[in-house]
């Protein structure tokens, strides 16, 4: 693992995209076939393959605690070393020592060794579970030779390894290190969802025998966005189909088969939660991986968000349940078909494949679609306020030559939305952000005033400021950080004067029990930090409602 931690710090210091591929195919090609399987999935940031959906269930305070009995690391030394990196692997491994001085036997740590280990810790199950994990965390740490070692386990122990390599760079370093086309190598990952499984093939020349790993999600590609208003030239030099920008969840489906599952847009399995529509895919007579949008229907009217709302995250759904809020799944795009793996083929053929074996009813139909016959701004507009007028977020538009691209926003889709409206917030509290933005205080806590002159919290943002906003800000709030009362005590917050307004855009406005105003904003983003206007002018909880009950008129909702 040594190696392997150089390889990350030369890779973190260079730029380069193309010099980063270099020396990681350079380093994949001296493994022998063990190593190579488990050392590919660490440098994707993953312990285990994407296909086996499993997490080591090891939490900071597991690895701290063992830190502290293996290295006697303190709290005091910990939190100094933590506020001066912000990442956990690089505040620790200062206290490394060696084996020898730790008075027990380690083996030394190979990429292989280690994932046998997280095997072990993956497994650890019972009412000794929490204390074998910790004897095996010690044990993983006491092998640590080195700092920089010990830096990079930790690291991947945390699912943080934030050296600039996307899996797209490994994809790439893999086909550089073993002579294979990209797009083979890549096909081969998004089909098996196993990039280490995938390396060895490669090594070996069998990329052609990988095959679809069926209940394993694909990530999704994305729509980007376009300005509602604008000039419309990204649809000039191409032909485009419309379809309408449900207002649900987007989801994956996988019938393979007797079997069904269902994926949220995180790759989680959300099956058991729409049992309506788990019935209705059974009904498909092949083998299939769907695209679509989960909503809420009734009469064949979809619902607004906040109908579907009751239905997520059930651990129980009730045939009452199902009844009130009925749920359909209307499909767009289809990615494999019996081992056939569409990806590559363009959207419309897609589409014609979709529509032979997609049955309609009221749990599962196929998302209507037109072509786009100009891109003049008044047609689109047009199509835009008929969509809105059917309850529908607005339009997503799709090049009909499209390939499916997993995980990427480029611009082949792209999404009109226009945003309900913007409220002028306080920002009341803040918190450290992660990643990049570990040392700067980047997630805003905001509120609206209330009829008395309080304020009342009304969401959190950490999205639409630029980096150099955030960093001017965050020296501001800890000069301007104020004690918690008692109700307001909330983890990893910090309460700040109320003087820094922002203009926040929103989708829409909900009712919650999660704010103090008793409403919170969806998908809320920062527009601006609103300098020319002072705390005493925000928004009122008066302007929310009257929003809110805008949003309500528009609806139309049936009862």
């Amino acid at each position: 693992m040594l190696q392997f931690a150089r390889t990350c710090e030369s890779i973190a210091a260079t730029p380069a995209k193309n010099e980063k591929v270099r020396r990681l195919a350079g380093y994949l090609f001296a493994l022998d076939e063990a190593d190579l399987e488990a050392a590919v999935r660490f440098f994707t940031g993953n312990p285990f393959a994407q296909r086996e959906q499993r997490s080591l269930s090891l939490g900071g305070s597991t690895i701290v605690t063992a830190a502290k009995h293996v290295w006697g690391v303190t709290d005091a030394q910990l939190g100094s070393a933590y506020r001066e990196h912000g990442d956990l692997g690089a505040a620790l491994c200062g206290f490394v020592r060696p084996p020898a001085d730790l008075g027990f036997f380690t083996q030394t740590l190979t990429p292989a060794w280690l994932h046998v280990l997280f095997e072990e810790v993956a497994q650890a199950s019972g009412k000794t579970a929490g204390k074998k994990r910790l004897v095996l965390c010690e044990r993983i740490l006491g092998s640590c030779r080195d700092p920089l070692e010990a830096k990079y386990v930790i690291k991947i122990m945390t699912g943080d390894l934030r050296i600039g390599l996307r899996e797209g760079l490994v994809v790439e370093a893999i086909a550089t290190a073993f002579t294979a086309g990209v797009d083979h190598v890549r096909r081969a990952v998004m089909a098996s969802s196993d990039i280490g499984s995938v390396a060895v093939a490669a090594r070996h020349g069998s990329l052609h025998g990988v095959r679809i790993a069926y209940g394993v999600p694909i990530g999704f590609m994305l729509a980007s966005p376009v300005t509602y208003g604008g000039s419309y030239r990204e649809l000039e030099r191409a032909n485009w189909i419309v379809e309408d920008k449900f207002d649900g969840i987007r989801a994956q489906a996988h019938k393979y088969g007797d079997q069904v599952r269902l994926f949220s847009r995180t790759l989680n399995d959300i099956s058991h939660t729409y049992p309506e529509v788990m019935q209705a895919l059974r009904t498909i007579q092949q083998d299939c991986i769907i695209d679509g949008e989960l909503v809420a229907r009734r009469d064949g009217r979809v619902l607004p968000f906040r109908y579907l709302q009751a239905r997520l995250q059930r651990k129980t759904v009730t045939a009452d349940l199902v009844a009130e809020v009925p749920v359909a799944f209307m499909c767009f795009d289809i990615l494999a078909a019996q081992e056939e793996f569409l990806l590559d083929e363009p959207l419309l053929e897609r589409r014609k494949r979709l529509a032979h074996i997609i049955p309609d009813n009221d749990s599962i139909s196929m998302a209507a679609s037109y072509e786009l016959p100009s891109a003049q701004a008044g047609e689109i507009e047009r199509r835009f306020e008929d969509a809105r007028a059917r309850g529908h977020e607005g339009l997503v538009l799709k090049r009909t030559d499209s390939p499916y691209h997993p995980g990427r926003r480029g611009k082949w889709w792209l999404k009109l939305k226009r945003e309900l409206s913007t409220l002028d917030v306080v920002v009341v509290a803040v918190e450290w952000g992660h990643g990049k933005r570990a040392k700067v205080l980047s997630d805003y806590t905001f509120a609206v005033r209330g009829k008395d002159g309080a304020l009342l919290t009304i969401g959190k943002a950490y999205s639409g400021l630029t980096d150099a906003e955030i960093s001017e800000l965050t020296p501001w709030f800890l000069s301007h950080r104020i004690a918690p009362t008692a109700a307001k005590r909330s983890r990893g917050a910090i309460p700040v004067e109320a003087e820094i307004v922002l203009e926040v855009a929103f989708d829409i406005i909900q009712p919650s029990d999660l704010h103090e105003s008793g409403f919170s904003l969806r998908f809320p983003r920062i527009v601006r930090i609103r300098q020319d206007k002072p705390p005493s002018e925000i928004d009122t909880i008066d302007r929310v409602n009257e929003i809110y009950q805008q949003m309500l008129t528009r609806e139309h909702v049936p009862h």
